[in-house]
């Protein structure tokens, strides 16, 4: 497959259909992260927008043919006319009168009915500036369609970053309804052992006072699940109900050295190539006004037929009648256009240096862009490790403190503090997991490589979440 191209069968449209009806008829069934891009191909408004802005490419392509093809055009005038024409020292000859020179001839229509047809046919055979419109307009396409290439990857990482969100807020109000329900047996505990005198007031109070704390933050957890739903939402279409997305398990780093990132972005870059066009087509653009000066050379056929009839001086049904047809060559030399031609042609000279201006600096944002993506997934991969360990000793942490606390060696606070720590660490596992993956998908599309393959690779890392509230 190209590097950014994406190829299908079947429609974005046909596709996200039968990805409603499948989630619909399984709403047990999470989504997926390829699931979620197939429905966005056909429903996230920004895409749909540069699908429609993409249009515009073919036909400029077509344009650019067509500077070079033969152009026909056809003329017709009808109206009421007045014509004189005199002619003196001429030469008339006639059957039976023989030869007669300096004649003079004459015709007048003063109240007439004039008509005019003219054909004209001509075909370009050296045009300097027709040939710089025409790369121009090739330049513009070929923008387009890097426009319509660089909004399917912002598209796919927008969708995914939408998704994993979800996934980690999701993720988020499961940890607390584990939270909340471990404190309310160590609620209903505590009082159980105050009743019988076994345990002072002040565990009624801590439990209390953690269940409280619990439940607040799980009401703004269920509005930012609610919002990340949505958001995912409006990028796929799919509805509500049927968005359980996975979180990310193990995720192997991608272990290639950050000069090898800055090569595969500077030579595949979507920004890069595009502003690369755009210095082209301003090139072309100062090019075209240079070249207006320059001579132009066309193959010409014309033909062309004046009438006038009616009244005049000689009589009341003068006819005069015009035929002149031509095949040739025409040659149209500029020689003044009063100073427009050089003053465009320093105008467009300017912003040709500005273009090259700007692709030195997207350049340079581009490769600051890999370094900081590049740091962010060599980061995030110690994160998760490191994570990963917390993870580990926090689980050992609350085995023992909940065996301390039956042993009398432990408070119900020590308790609560354990589990506390333990639901942080399995929050910032899953949030730094989703970041790793995101950070790697990004590092794609700035190599230009982020593609339907690279979706399916993450889609791999994936992996269902508990359903535990998942439709809270």
């Amino acid at each position: 497959m190209a590097k950014g191209q994406f190829h299908s069968k079947f429609s974005p449209l046909a596709i996200a259909a039968l990805a409603c009806v499948l989630l619909t008829a399984l709403p047990a069934q999470a989504t997926d992260l390829l699931q979620a891009w197939q429905a966005a191909q056909a429903h996230d408004p920004q895409l749909l927008a540069a699908r429609a802005a993409h249009g515009s490419a073919q036909p400029q392509r077509q344009q650019a043919k067509a500077l070079w093809r033969p152009s026909i055009g056809l003329t017709a005038s009808a109206g009421r006319g007045y014509g004189e024409t005199q002619m003196q020292g001429a030469q008339f000859t006639a059957p039976g009168m023989g030869t007669s020179n300096g004649v003079d001839f004459g015709t007048s229509v003063t109240h007439g009915n004039a008509t005019q047809v003219a054909l004209q046919a001509s075909q370009p055979l050296f045009n300097p500036e027709r040939r710089a419109q025409q790369q121009q307009l090739n330049a513009s396409a070929d923008m387009g369609d890097l426009q319509w290439q660089a909004a399917q990857q912002a598209a796919m990482l927008r969708t995914a970053r939408h998704y994993l969100d979800l996934a980690v807020a999701q993720e988020a109000l499961r940890v607390l309804d584990q939270q909340l329900a471990a404190v309310d047996q160590a609620f209903a505990e505590a009082q159980e052992r105050f009743d019988l005198g076994a345990a002072p007031i002040t565990a009624v109070h801590e439990t209390r006072a953690q269940q409280a704390q619990l439940q607040a933050r799980r009401l703004a957890a269920q509005a930012t699940l609610e919002v990340q739903r949505r958001q995912l939402h409006d990028t796929t279409g799919l509805p509500a109900e049927t968005l359980a997305p996975h979180l990310p398990t193990a995720i192997a780093p991608l272990g290639q050295a950050l000069e090898l990132w800055q090569e595969r972005a500077a030579a595949y870059n979507f920004h890069i190539r595009l502003q690369q066009r755009a210095v082209d087509a301003a090139q072309a653009e100062a090019g075209k006004h240079r070249a207006s000066a320059a001579p132009k050379l066309d193959l010409v056929a014309q033909a062309q037929q004046q009438r006038l009839s009616g009244r005049g001086d000689f009589g009341r049904h003068a006819r005069n009648k015009d035929t002149q047809a031509l095949i040739g060559v025409q040659l149209t030399v500029p020689l003044y256009t009063g100073g427009y031609r050089s003053a465009k042609a320093e105008e467009t000279q300017a912003q040709w240096l500005a273009a090259q201006a700007q692709l030195e600096a997207t350049q340079a944002e581009v490769a600051r862009q890999v370094h900081a993506a590049w740091l962010g997934e060599q980061t995030g991969v110690q994160q998760v490790r490191a994570l990963e360990a917390a993870l580990h000793a926090s689980a050992a942490r609350q085995d023992a403190t909940r065996t301390g606390q039956t042993a009398g060696d432990r408070t119900v606070l020590d308790v609560l503090h354990a589990d506390n720590d333990h639901a942080a660490t399995t929050l910032a596992l899953a949030q730094a997991r989703s970041s790793l993956l995101v950070a790697q998908l990004q590092l794609a599309q700035l190599a230009g490589q982020l593609d339907e393959s690279a979706l399916q690779q993450a889609n791999q890392n994936l992996t269902a979440s508990q359903p535990d509230n998942q439709n809270q």
